[in-house]
C-alpha cells in the first residue's frame, strides 16, 4: 500500500479480494481515507479501472488494478503577499481586480503562493469574505491561470452571499473576448453541451453526457480575419473551462491554448488569448446595477495585430 499523494495525483491499487466492496477496499488501501471518502471519489469519476471509470457499485475481483485520482492536499491557510494589484472598483462590500494572465487566483497543489488571494489578503487585511474558506477568502468566482481580465472578490460576508446567489440565479453576467482558429459557421450563436471530466485525462474537461453538468455559453463575432475570429462570449453557467472547452468543441479552439487546442506554444503567448472583459452585476448594499469593463491587454492586442498582419 502506498499512502504517500504528496507528489502525485494518480495511485495505482491492486486488489488481493474477490468480492469486497469498492469503497471497502479503497479506504483501506488509499489509508487516512474514510469510505464517504472513498464514495465521493468513486461518484465523481476519479477511480477507474482500464482506463474506465468505475460504478459505485462494483465489486472486486483479485488481481484487478485501479488507479485513483486524488488531488494532493493544499495549504491550510493563505498568506498575505505584497503583490502589485489592478484595481478596477473597490468599496467596502467588493472589489473587482484585472488578474493578469499567469496568476493564479487561489493556493493550491503546485501554487502555494503568489495567487491572487495572497494580494488581496495583503491589501484588505482581514476585510475578506470568509465564505469561502481559508484557502479561498473573498473569492466569489474564479478565471484560469493562462486567462486575464475582471474578477469580483467579496470584502464580507453579506456581499459574497448576495453575490454567490446572483451567480446561481444567472444574474451576474460575464463577458469574454476570445481569439479563435478558423471562421465561424454563424455570426453569433449559443453553444448548448453538458461538462464534465475527460473520461480519460482527468485534469482536463470534455462536452459528455456522463457525469456532467448543464453548460450554456453565448458568443457573437467581433472581426474575421483570414483563419481566425475574435468573439464576444457571455457565460450563462461558469463550468470549470466552459468557454475554451464549448469552442474546441465546436472545432475553433482558442489561439495558445494548448489544452484544448493545438499542443505547440504560439510564440510570443504565455496562454490563451481569452480576456474577461466585462462584469455586470448588482451592488449587494446599494441595489445599483454595475457594469464594469477592462480594456483588452497588451498580449491580446499584440496577437490580435499579428494575426491582422498573417491576412
Amino acid at each position: 500500500m502506498n499512502t504517500d499523494m504528496e507528489t502525485t495525483h494518480k495511485r495505482t491499487y491492486i486488489c488481493e479480494k474477490d468480492g469486497e466492496r469498492l469503497d471497502v477496499f479503497l479506504s483501506a488501501a488509499i489509508g487516512n481515507c474514510t469510505r464517504s471518502a472513498a464514495q465521493k471519489l468513486i461518484e465523481a469519476g476519479c477511480v477507474t479501472l482500464l482506463g474506465v471509470p468505475v460504478k459505485k457499485n462494483h465489486r472486486t475481483t483479485a488481481g484487478e488494478e485501479f488507479e485513483a485520482f486524488i488531488e494532493p492536499p493544499s495549504p491550510a491557510e493563505a498568506a498575505p503577499q505584497d503583490i502589485p494589484l489592478e484595481i478596477v472598483y473597490e468599496d467596502s462590500d467588493v472589489i473587482v481586480v484585472n488578474k493578469p494572465q499567469g496568476m493564479v487566483v487561489h493556493p493550491a497543489p503546485g501554487h502555494p503562493d503568489g495567487t491572487l488571494v495572497n494580494a488581496l489578503l495583503a491589501h484588505c487585511g482581514e476585510s475578506l469574505s470568509g465564505v469561502g474558506g481559508k484557502k479561498r477568502p473573498g473569492i466569489v468566482h474564479r478565471i484560469d491561470k493562462d486567462t486575464s481580465g475582471l474578477i469580483i472578490a467579496a470584502k464580507n460576508d453579506r456581499a459574497h452571499l448576495a453575490l454567490s446567489a446572483q451567480l446561481s440565479a444567472r444574474t451576474l453576467t460575464r463577458e469574454y473576448d476570445a481569439i479563435v482558429r478558423g471562421a465561424m459557421k454563424n455570426r453569433q450563436g449559443t453553444i448548448d453541451a453538458p461538462i464534465g471530466r475527460h473520461p480519460v485525462d482527468r485534469k482536463r474537461q470534455a462536452v459528455t453526457e456522463k457525469n456532467s453538468r448543464p453548460a450554456v455559453t453565448h458568443y457573437e463575432v467581433v472581426e474575421e480575419y483570414a483563419g481566425y475570429s475574435h468573439l464576444r462570449c457571455r457565460l450563462e453557467t461558469g463550468r470549470t473551462h466552459q468557454i475554451r472547452v464549448h469552442l474546441a468543441h465546436l472545432g475553433h479552439p482558442i489561439l495558445g491554448d494548448t489544452i484544448y487546442g493545438s499542443k505547440k506554444r504560439e510564440p510570443g503567448l504565455a496562454g490563451q488569448c481569452l480576456h474577461a472583459r466585462k462584469l455586470k452585476f448588482i451592488h449587494p448594499t446599494t441595489g445599483e446595477l454595475m457594469e464594469i469593463e477592462s480594456d483588452l491587454p497588451a498580449y491580446f492586442k499584440k496577437h490580435k495585430g499579428t494575426v491582422l498582419l498573417c491576412c
